[in-house]
């Protein structure tokens, strides 16, 4: 099948077309964020097409997104080829995120990815390799880069609203189901690709560095059946310069939670459903005995990442959540589990990223319109 030689984008950049999209994957996450999310995206950005094996969600979904086109994931290469589409939304289990990513690129066709994005270093890396060889762009979907609850935070750290900020904490727990891909090792399953992701990321765009050393432990109820492949609690401590550190713990045997807390020299900031897309977000600030909370109300935060992209798109940007960033956070977390089978700490080669989320990416959109789930169920017990 032939590569094309230019991006399909050319003349939707000089007529102001917007950029059209096709969803790969329609689990639970795509249909209760990604595609209702269109409906807010509509200044840049269109749903055209949906990729699945299930020829039932191809039609009904295509019918309440107003997707025109459906194609099984045997057909995807036609869809890459058949000019209809100029970006894809990659919402499939970790494991296949770089083989379609790069089908994609090769096409030339635009490439937004869910995190984390592939489950190595060296697969990041060709992901990033393939999307600059073939004038793409390469995104990680790191909706929280335009969250305002987090961006706030990271201003206010900036800011010097706590002094110097010295270790940060955070914990992200759910009750995962026993059948669900979240517990298979070969899907790329486990707490710390799933959740962990989240904490490190956070950590880093709050301290503005990169950790140069990991150490980390994990665990799991020998009478539990839902772990015979993955953890059921992990925690680790990465050790950033400037003597800070950041600890977390992840796990899917808890109570949904998910918060962190930076602590500072003159007072500390907290965030709590911190990472959580479907729940308001309750933002503290302390300094000098004194409190100060705000309440961010739930919000649609896949459609600013979706306008973001097509932004950049369009204007011949590179994007911020790049490659790097997703590579930033998999090498960190391939170290956790190193270390928590060896029982030691891992270095950290230096590694360089400067751009970072800031204020000026917030974007606030209302929450989409929910409506129930097709041939797709929740990661979490009731």
């Amino acid at each position: 099948m032939p590569t094309r030689k230019s991006s399909p984008t050319t003349g939707a950049r000089k007529s102001g077309k917007k950029i059209r999209y096709a969803v790969v994957g329609l689990g639970y996450f795509a249909q209760e964020a990604i595609l209702p999310a269109f409906a807010n995206a509509k200044k840049n950005s269109e749903l055209v097409a949906l990729v699945s094996d299930d020829p039932e969600k191809l039609k009904k979904l295509g019918r309440k997104h107003d997707a025109r086109l459906g194609f099984g994931y045997d057909r995807y290469d036609e869809l890459l080829a058949s000019g209809e589409i100029d970006a894809v939304y990659i919402a499939l289990p970790n494991d296949l995120h770089k083989d379609f990513a790069l089908r994609a690129a090769k096409q030339g066709i635009h490439v937004l990815c869910e995190k984390p994005l592939a489950l190595t270093e060296r697969d990041c890396e060709e992901m990033i390799r393939a999307a600059n060889e073939h004038h793409v762009r390469l995104m990680t979907a790191y909706r929280l880069h335009f969250e305002a609850a987090n961006l706030k935070a990271i201003e206010a750290i900036k800011s010097g609203a706590i002094g110097e900020p010295r270790f940060f904490n955070s914990s992200f727990s759910m009750q995962v189901k026993d059948d669900n891909i979240r517990v298979k090792t070969e899907r790329g399953g486990g707490p710390t690709w799933d959740l962990g992701v989240y904490c490190i990321n956070a950590a880093r765009y709050l301290f503005q560095d990169e950790p140069t050393e990991v150490i980390a432990r994990m665990a799991s109820k020998a009478d539990d059946a839902r772990f015979p492949e993955v953890e059921e609690i992990s925690s680790a401590i990465l050790t950033f310069p400037g003597d800070r550190q950041a600890t977390f713990t992840c796990g899917y045997n808890g109570v949904d939670l998910s918060w962190y807390c930076v602590t500072g020299t003159e007072g500390y900031i907290c965030l709590d459903n911190a990472y959580d897309y479907g729940m308001p977000t309750t933002l503290e600030i302390s300094k000098g005995g004194k409190s100060k909370s705000k309440e961010f109300g739930k919000r649609d935060q896949v459609a600013p990442e979706i306008l973001y992209f097509s932004d950049c798109v369009l204007n011949d940007r590179e994007p911020e959540p790049s490659g790097l960033e997703g590579l930033a956070d998999v090498r960190i977390i391939r170290a956790i589990h190193e270390s928590a089978r060896t029982g030691k700490p891992v270095a950290l080669e230096r590694f360089e990223k400067r751009a970072r989320p800031a204020g000026e990416m917030e974007m606030s959109k209302p929450p989409a319109e929910q409506e129930d789930l097709f041939h797709a169920e929740a990661p979490t017990r009731d």
